[in-house]
């Protein structure tokens, strides 16, 4: 597969979208969130159905990843970052994400060019309000677009990266923007609810808003000088991400450190050349003052990640960035100091490790719109975003009324020992599969191969799941000759494959194995017989233990004539004679002897 990307033109893309439909789906999102569209956040004048979305990254590059996104919940869309090195100017090393626990990365900016990333904007744009109409799934104006620029002033100020801020402000000369709207007119007829209004009625004003990117070691002066530009220039609502370099590598150093994180690496480089805090603060109040003066938003991002060593071959470059759960704690930090000394009045927009377990207690400081990117990377993807929209449907939509740093503190504190976010002694199994993943139709179940014998774990827990015990049970037998001892003291490797242990913990496999043994068992033995056809042959199975009668199942099953020999009185083995009862009892070895 290449790594090159590839847009894909406005009318193919709809067609896909269109007919995937059809089988329940949006590029793979089967749960579609639908927002409750009397609850509305409002920023840079614009609504918000919900106040989460993608962050600048992966999933906000291509206008798949963002309708994906919108499908499930999202309604802030930080857009992939422009500047004036891009497609095949722009360095970018593969493999450059890693999201085994914490996340680390080598990328920074769009890999298309500044023109191409325009193309796609716009076409999301259009998707995401067709798709709110058409499938219901919330207000026309219930997302907003956030344009990500930078880094430097010199760049900005290039004609690509201007034509671009000024075609996100206004699109309607836009090529672009005129081809996906004269298709739309031009299929009317494949809609069942988007009318002719409704496309006239698509606006051409995108984004009125920036997050300013800055690379590390950028002077305090030179940030100042782009963000005074983004407002009085561009007359666009600004906000400058920051990092965690504020807070100094001493308190830095010791909170990883506390948090089980020595092993990752970093000097106290980065700490020295940033933005120090004592410059930050009163650039940041003139900053606001300018703002205010053009009666525009003004606020911080939080944060730009965190630049660590590569010291394990972990990614193709010397240096890396470090975000999700480990940032967290780090983030949160940098939010308490500024909503401190702006008395709550500085607004502040977050990512950083935000995740269905703590986006609640961050919203609820007045840190809003949060952004993800970790989260999303890891199993579950998109649809861990319609998870967390859940969540938001049976709370009011806040007015913004200043960030409580209080609460804030609360949080800082909490992290420090939040299982969610400090590293645990023993690492998270790895999700990776020991064989090859084919090419094609690679869905591989993680519990199925971590299971030594394969069994057909994902039938059987849907079975069970809807109470149809014996059912599930004949599945198991079809690999598994002993559920009950096995749905006991089994050492369910396949848990320690479940893709849930991402999210929070893994599915009780064993336990769901064996409440449908318990369910399914009387029914079963009722019709329970050896194979159909005799092959004429026999065999003889030294020892009545669970390799024995598994061995005397399947060949029974297979048309043998079976003679087991068990020295001991009763069949079971080690697991009847030698391990204790209260482990597993004379019972549920019988239903297996049986």
């Amino acid at each position: 597969m290449s790594d090159i990307m590839t847009p894909i033109p406005f009318g193919k893309m709809m067609n896909w979208i269109l007919e995937e439909h059809k089988k329940g789906a949006i590029f793979g999102i089967r749960r579609p969130f639908v927002a409750d569209q009397s609850k509305k956040y409002e920023i840079f004048g614009r609504t918000l159905e919900t106040p989460f979305g993608p962050a600048a990254g992966p999933h906000t590059q291509l206008t798949q990843n963002i309708v994906a996104a919108y499908v499930a919940g999202s309604r802030f869309f930080e857009l992939k970052t422009v500047q004036k090195l891009d497609g095949e100017d722009l360095p970018v090393a593969k493999p450059c994400i890693k999201a085994d626990d914490e996340c680390y990365n080598c990328e920074w900016s769009t890999e298309l060019y500044v023109p191409q990333a325009y193309d796609e904007y716009v076409k999301a744009w259009f998707a995401c309000k067709v798709l709110a109409k058409e499938y219901g799934l919330g207000s026309m104006d219930g997302f907003q677009f956030n344009m990500s620029v930078g880094y430097d002033l010199e760049g900005i100020k290039l004609e690509k990266v201007d034509r671009f801020i000024e075609g996100m402000k206004d699109a309607s000369a836009a090529p672009i923007f005129n081809e996906c709207r004269q298709w739309l007119l031009d299929n009317l007829d494949r809609f069942d609810n988007l009318t002719k209004e409704d496309v006239e009625s698509i606006s051409p004003e995108i984004c009125n808003c920036a997050t300013l990117s800055t690379l590390h070691g950028c002077p305090p002066q030179e940030i100042e000088r782009i963000a005074s530009y983004l407002l009085t220039e561009k007359k666009v609502h600004t906000f400058i991400k920051c990092n965690p370099t504020l807070l100094g590598y001493e308190y830095a150093r010791k909170l990883m450190d506390d948090m089980g994180y020595d092993y990752v690496a970093f000097g106290d480089f980065h700490f020295r050349d940033d933005l120090q805090y004592t410059d930050a603060v009163p650039m940041l109040q003139r900053l606001q003052k300018l703002a205010d003066e053009k009666g525009l938003e003004f606020g911080v991002k939080i944060t730009n990640t965190f630049p660590v060593d590569v010291k394990q071959n972990e990614l193709p470059s010397e240096e890396m960035y470090m975000s999700g759960k480990s940032l967290y704690a780090l983030s949160m930090s940098v939010a308490q100091k500024l909503a401190k000394d702006f008395d709550g009045k500085l607004r502040i927009s977050y990512s950083g490790g935000a995740d269905y377990f703590n986006i609640t207690k961050i919203v609820d400081a007045g840190i809003w719109p949060v952004t993800m990117a970790t989260t999303m990377l890891k199993p579950g993807g998109y649809q861990r975003l319609e998870q967390i929209g859940r969540i938001f449907e049976a709370k009011q939509a806040p007015v913004f009324e200043g960030v409580d740093a209080a609460k804030v503190r609360v949080l800082v504190e909490g992290a420090r020992t939040d299982k969610h976010h400090v590293k645990a002694v023993k690492p998270l199994p790895s999700r990776k599969v020991n064989s090859p993943v084919p090419l094609v139709d690679c869905f591989i179940a993680p519990c199925q191969e971590g299971c030594p014998i394969h069994q057909d774990i994902t039938r059987y827990l849907q079975l069970a799941g809807e109470g149809k015990h014996e059912e599930a049970l004949k599945v198991i037998l079809n690999k598994n000759p002993l559920p009950f001892i096995t749905g006991t003291i089994c050492a369910h490797n396949c848990m320690s494959k479940c893709t849930r242990n991402f999210y929070e913990h893994p599915v009780h496999i064993r336990n769901a194995k064996l409440t449908a043994a318990e369910g399914g068992f009387d029914a079963l033995m009722k019709d329970l017989k050896a194979g159909d056809a005799e092959n004429g042959k026999t065999a003889a199975i030294v020892g009545g233990g669970p390799a024995g009668m598994a061995a005397a199942f399947f060949l029974s099953r297979a048309g043998f004539a079976v003679t087991l020999f068990e020295k001991e009185a009763s069949l079971g083995g080690v697991v009847k004679h030698v391990i204790p009862g209260f482990r597993i009892s004379d019972e549920a070895i019988a239903n297996d002897v049986a």
